[in-house]
């Protein structure tokens, strides 16, 4: 997963109502009824599960982010459900949080941010996850992708799962990295499904063609000024934000999806239900 930085996080528990509120202003719908679309859940199944969920500190690799389980933490119990940290952390907060109960654990470390029900056994993944609910929020965003030219940056874990959710709408996707060995095997997975997906291998030429965009590569600064217009919609999920935060972000006023954690960790809760 990319590692997120302490500021990145910091802010989320003190400000999910005023997000909540920019998101419904966006999108039409709330972080859980975004959630619920994205993993194909009604909207009072959490409620009416209301399962009890562990956020367990990792301390392998570069170790804990100062503040990153509490934000996760304060966006399930945001959504609705029980959420406990364990004061224990790696093997002895697993442990710990099955003695407690719970029925599904977060946890994440260099590699990987997962979600786990260990009744049922179903895990997902971080940037699957956020690539689904990003999609799902731009779907709305856009009111509709059927038949709409959609240009995803990036062909790692999150890209793929949004080009996957993207056609899946019915959108025409054209897709670079700047590896293009990753766009070609991205574009061979879809194909295998049924599905088709462009490359595009000159950056500047797929950003002056496009007008919607998924953000999934790691890079600051990516779609400038000139790529702007008054029927840019962008999703972002990759950290840093591609776009450059003092000219461009003022323009995207309700036309930019972006955020640390929330939409990923929302979409994990509902996707393990």
């Amino acid at each position: 997963m990319t590692r997120l930085k302490e500021n990145d996080v910091e802010p989320i528990a003190t400000t999910l109502v005023g997000y909540n509120e920019d998101l419904l202003r966006m999108t039409g719908c709330s972080l859980r009824e975004l959630a619920a679309q994205a993993s194909g859940k009604e909207i009072d199944y959490l409620v009416n599960r209301n399962p009890l969920v562990a956020v367990i500190p990792m301390t392998c690799g570069e170790g804990i982010i100062e503040g990153f389980v509490e934000s996760v933490a304060s966006i399930i119990s945001y959504l609705g459900s029980r959420t406990v940290i364990t004061k224990i952390s790696d093997a002895g907060g697993v442990a710990e949080a099955i003695q407690l109960g719970a029925e599904i654990l977060f946890m994440a470390d260099d590699d990987r941010f997962v979600a786990i029900n260990i009744r049922t056994g179903k895990v997902s993944d971080n940037g699957e996850a956020t690539g689904k609910g990003y999609v799902a929020g731009l779907e709305r965003m856009c009111q509709g992708l059927n038949g709409k030219n959609v240009l995803l940056l990036g062909a790692g874990p999150v890209g793929n799962s949004a080009a996957l959710a993207l056609v899946r709408y019915g959108a025409q996707v054209t897709v670079f990295d700047v590896n293009i060995s990753a766009s070609q095997r991205l574009k061979g997975a879809i194909e295998e499904l049924g599905y088709n997906v462009q490359v595009e291998t000159n950056l500047e030429s797929a950003l002056t063609g496009h007008q919607i965009f998924v953000d999934a590569c790691p890079a600051e600064n990516v779609i400038q000024l000139r790529h702007i217009s008054q029927a840019t919609r962008i999703a972002a999920p990759g950290i840093p934000l591609g776009v450059p935060e003092l000219e461009v972000k003022q323009l995207l006023t309700d036309r930019l999806l972006h955020d640390p954690l929330q939409i990923g960790v929302a979409t994990m809760l509902l996707e393990v239900l």
